[in-house]
């Protein structure tokens, strides 16, 4: 079942003085979903898109870390790449795992690292023993993720940002394992940070909502414990949070 969290205010508005800025007196018309860390349950991933009816004119942005510990990543990312071929607008930012499997192609460390953190179902889910097993079709996608978005009123990233850096959209480490960081809004031209990576409580991340810093990880691999067990999506449109308990029949526990 999803949960419907109305919004605690209005969505944040567009900064004018940007050229990525939407015009005030453009229609939307079309809806903005961000949707937060899969890991491999793609029976929760289809109740989620179900409750959420996306048409091609919608937009549909995902934070990453599509793999891992979950046990069907091979089925998240077939749905991703079934959703591209019928039209649908997708943006696939990259999580630290995928970076940790683009790694593990080219170095034995980083393979054995990528093991410690939940590979095994990957490798699984795809009957391969390593990386550069997998078809062209599938490195190519994990290759062509994005480190970030910014749309009129959010910035969208994995993890988070380096706001002491010269330029935070540089620091490619933070944007993939970052979680403690205060936020400069005047470094995002007064957008709001969207991030998942850091598991929180449903709770939470509706708090969240009013802050500047957005949580949309609902550590929904981790089943329902203490509050924990949600595939998170936000519209960005009307600033409404759609929370799909986890379907999976396995779930991965702390």
């Amino acid at each position: 079942m999803a949960v419907v969290c109305p919004p605690l205010l209005s969505p944040p508005k567009p900064d004018l003085f940007t050229s990525l800025s939407l015009q005030r007196d453009q229609p939307m018309v079309k809806r903005r979903f961000v949707i937060g860390d899969i890991h491999g349950c793609i029976r929760t991933l289809e109740a989620l898109l179900r409750s959420l009816s996306p048409t091609q004119e919608d937009e549909l942005f995902f934070l990453g870390d599509y793999i891992d510990r979950g046990p069907e990543s091979k089925a998240v990312i077939d749905l991703l790449l079934h959703l591209r071929y019928e039209g649908y607008a997708l943006t696939c930012l990259r999580g630290n795992h995928e970076q940790l499997l683009l790694d593990a192609c080219s170095s034995s460390t980083m393979f054995y690292l990528w093991l410690l953190n939940g590979a095994e179902s990957t490798l699984r889910s795809f009957g391969i023993q390593h990386p550069r097993q997998l078809s062209e079709e599938y490195l190519d996608f994990f290759a062509r993720t994005s480190l970030y978005a910014i749309v009129d009123i959010a910035v969208l990233v994995h993890a988070g940002l380096n706001f002491h850096a010269p330029d935070p959209f540089a620091d490619t480490e933070a944007m993939l394992w970052d979680r403690s960081f205060q936020v400069d809004s005047s470094a995002l031209g007064g957008r709001r940070l969207i991030v998942g990576h850091t598991p929180m409580p449903l709770s939470t991340i509706r708090q969240s909502l009013a802050w500047e810093k957005v949580f949309l990880d609902g550590g929904c691999v981790y089943g329902r414990s203490s509050g924990y067990g949600y595939l998170c999506a936000l519209e960005l449109n009307s600033w409404e949070l759609i929370a799909q308990e986890n379907v999976e029949s396995v779930a991965v526990w702390f």
